[in-house]
């Protein structure tokens, strides 16, 4: 069975978020530096990341955002 990822950028809010699979009721976790993990509500498996102030990171020339991810 295929999954779906999307990405959603909000211009005005400057925020970036990816999420895996269909939409289903979940939590976010600040990872912190405007990063967050979000997740399953059943499973607390993680379906999708979302990141801030997005603009403000190229700003400062950079090019990929990186976080420590939990072993999948």
């Amino acid at each position: 069975m295929k999954k779906k990822m999307r990405i959603h950028y909000d211009n005005l809010g400057d925020y970036l978020e990816i999420m895996f699979g269909e939409p289903r009721p979940s939590y976010y976790e600040d990872l912190g530096n405007d990063n967050l993990v979000r997740k399953d509500e059943k499973t607390g498996k993680i379906i999708g990341f979302a990141f801030w102030n997005v603009r403000k990171r190229q700003e400062k020339q950079m090019r990929d955002i990186e976080i420590e991810l939990p072993v999948l």
